[in-house]
């Protein structure tokens, strides 16, 4: 094993001196390392960086959703590339019925070396989506009106919202978050034609950006196929 990080570390350095980008670094030796492996500024250490660690009662609780609601949720632990450059682990409560989907995409999206800042269920911010958004936080759950909002099952997932906002295709209305803007030289972005939102229509997820009134380019949902798979 010794050996194996040693030829790992030369390799990392030689690929460095040729100037080459860190992306290709993380998809060329990401499926040789554990999960517990961190690709930090050329080296490997031990030591992923842990984002969230709730269990399902903690990552639930208080969000007023019904039984029947909670009985289709599953807290999942996903592993990305953050905007430090470093691995890291956390958490997303989804529906049972796309949580496979969910963890594919993240795998998918780790070894494209696409930038997730974090994923934190958002309890974390008091069940408010809008400081979560702020915060460029990766979430599914968010109880609300079930009528207008798949989040409200688990059916929808905002990726880097703070990078991808809502913008308004028929108004003037500021950006959602507050302030953020579109720039897809920042990795992490997403835009028509991008792997990840392939990745994502490939698996029968609708993207936010074809939406009537605005770009909600951070948003991908699903509709439910059947309750029948459902604890």
């Amino acid at each position: 094993m010794k050996c194996f990080y040693k030829i790992l570390l030369i390799s990392i350095l030689i690929i460095s001196c040729k100037g080459e980008k860190k992306t290709p670094v993380v998809e060329t030796f990401i499926s040789s390392v554990t999960p517990d492996t961190t690709i930090i500024q050329g080296s490997v250490t031990l030591d992923t960086i842990t984002d969230s660690k709730y269990s399902f009662k903690e990552a639930v609780a208080g969000s007023g959703a019904p039984e029947n609601i909670i009985n289709q949720l599953e807290l999942i632990e996903v592993v990305y590339l953050s905007t430090d450059g470093k691995i890291h682990k956390g958490q997303i409560v989804t529906n049972i019925a796309i949580a496979d989907d969910i963890r594919e995409l993240f795998s998918f999206m780790l070894h494209e070396g696409f930038v997730i800042e974090k994923a934190i269920p958002i309890i974390r911010y008091d069940w408010s989506d809008s400081i979560s958004m702020d915060n460029n936080n990766s979430y599914s759950f968010c109880y609300r009106d079930i009528t207008y909002s798949k989040h409200a099952n688990g059916m929808a997932i905002d990726i880097n919202p703070r990078f991808n906002p809502l913008r308004w295709k028929i108004n003037d209305n500021p950006n959602q978050p507050a302030g953020a803007q579109l720039d897809t030289t920042v990795n992490g972005t997403l835009y028509p034609g991008h792997p990840v939102v392939t990745e994502f229509k490939s698996r029968g997820f609708r993207w936010g950006h074809s939406f009537t009134k605005y770009y909600d380019d951070h948003h991908f949902e699903k509709a439910h196929p059947s309750l029948s798979k459902l604890r």
